[in-house]
């Protein structure tokens, strides 16, 4: 690694902001929470489901609209009341959704653990607005189109997103999603973790890929994706004597393992990205290393294309 990314390194490790170790402590008593995971065939990315037997919370709600009607109608089925719609961070592939679920489920808050998330969600929206998708992906559902004078039927933004007085989300009728944002900027500006006690389980958000290439593409700087690695090492050391199952914002539910298996892929694809010639190469030596990964098509190529200078 460069001087450069050691230093980001060195940065994001001696974060005063760094959370103490979670202990090994009982989960509380009397609460059944359960979580249902949907994951969308658009970018392998997850959609959570917590319900107490009273009410339900959502974490994150897909990039397409038709995936979204698909979470909506897993949620109606379960005849509960869905009280919250978590959003963990600013890309499309978490919150496009919102508009479908503010329609379906009008007395739902759209949440956010911090007024940053709120602020990238309306950037990301606009950026995407004004044509910043890939060729991979569609363009931004008409539904999110920002709400502007020129425009006055559009989303509000403002308005319908809901800033958490507390980085804890309260589920009515039992349970409680602990919120942590405190992290330097990586796969997006702006992260939020969400870690359940009752089940002994966190959820990593944009943190987390498994058996999925990682997003680096659009404005995620190579020192960016150094801060990544050193921000995963802090997250495990953080719940290493809980040892939860680990739920990632795209591919299957996991161990702690994960973390060390994603710090392989960020150190491989360093190593490739600064020394492959080609975009080519590096395409080539990405999927051989990582065989049978998803989205090399989508997250892996424009990760490429942001790295590899031709």
């Amino acid at each position: 690694m460069t001087a450069a990314w050691v230093a980001a390194i060195a940065a994001a490790v001696a974060s005063p902001n760094a959370a103490a170790p979670i202990e090994a402590v009982p989960r509380p008593p009397g609460v059944h929470l359960t979580v249902d995971v949907y994951q969308g065939g658009f970018a392998s990315v997850n959609s959570f489901i917590f319900s107490n037997g009273t009410s339900l919370v959502v974490l994150d709600v897909q990039r397409k609209a038709v995936e979204a009607r698909k979470v909506v109608e897993l949620i109606k089925a379960k005849g509960l009341p869905l009280t919250h719609i978590l959003i963990s961070h600013g890309h499309t592939d978490h919150f496009t959704g919102m508009a479908v679920f503010h329609e379906a489920f009008p007395n739902a808050k759209i949440v956010v653990a911090t007024e940053a998330i709120k602020r990238d969600i309306k950037a990301y929206a606009q950026y995407m607005d004004r044509g910043g998708a890939t060729g991979a992906e569609p363009a931004l559902d008409p539904a999110l189109k920002p709400k502007t004078a020129e425009h006055p039927n559009g989303f509000d933004y403002e308005r319908l997103i809901n800033v958490l007085p507390k980085p804890v989300l309260e589920i009515p009728g039992g349970g409680t999603l602990d919120l942590t944002t405190e992290y330097h900027e990586a796969e997006a500006p702006h992260m939020t973790t969400v870690y359940s006690r009752d089940l002994n389980a966190l959820f990593l958000a944009d943190f987390g890929y498994n058996q999925v290439h990682l997003w680096m593409g659009d404005d995620i700087t190579l020192a960016r994706v150094a801060v990544w690695r050193s921000e995963l090492l802090r997250i495990k050391g953080r719940y290493a004597k809980r040892a939860p199952a680990v739920f990632p914002g795209h591919g299957a539910p996991a161990d702690m393992g994960l973390f060390d298996t994603t710090v392989r892929y960020i150190d491989d694809y360093l190593k490739i990205v600064t020394s492959a010639r080609t975009r080519d190469e590096a395409m080539r030596r990405m999927m051989a290393a990582y065989p049978g990964y998803r989205e090399a098509d989508f997250f892996l190529k424009y990760s490429v294309m942001n790295h590899v200078r031709e």
